[in-house]
């Protein structure tokens, strides 16, 4: 099991920016498919970035051109860097892992196949 701690939530104004981050407890994710996942309040989880083993990347509709999914080097940790945030952007984000067994990961992917989640780090967005 992957054990992943997200952090860099807060609270920011519409326009503003943050950059969440994703630790792996030093284990690297070098062949699997890591993602962000939101829940926004009373909605339901969707995805928001995942990028493969490969690199390949998918970005929700809603975040096209704001948000930046990105890895560290040793591929250790996990980034979503969110640019021009909106107040519909308000929601418990989560970080996670696809971790197939003797294959590498790649796109594409479901929900349902994610192994591993962290508990979330919180973004509000207020206008």
């Amino acid at each position: 099991q992957l054990q992943l701690v997200e952090s860099g939530g807060g609270a920011v104004q519409t326009g503003g920016s943050l950059r969440l981050s994703c630790e792996s407890s030093g284990l690297t994710f070098w062949r699997y498919c890591m993602a962000w996942f939101r829940r926004a309040p009373g909605q339901e989880r969707e995805e928001v970035a995942i990028i493969d083993s490969g690199g390949s990347i998918k970005y929700a509709d809603s975040v096209k051109g704001r948000f930046t999914i990105s890895q560290d080097k040793d591929k250790i940790t996990l980034f979503l860097h969110m640019n021009n945030l909106k107040v519909e952007d308000t929601a418990m984000y989560y970080c996670a892992a696809d971790r197939p067994t003797g294959t590498w990961c790649h796109l594409p992917v479901s929900e349902g196949d994610f192994d591993d989640w962290g508990q979330g780090t919180e973004v509000t967005v207020s206008s």
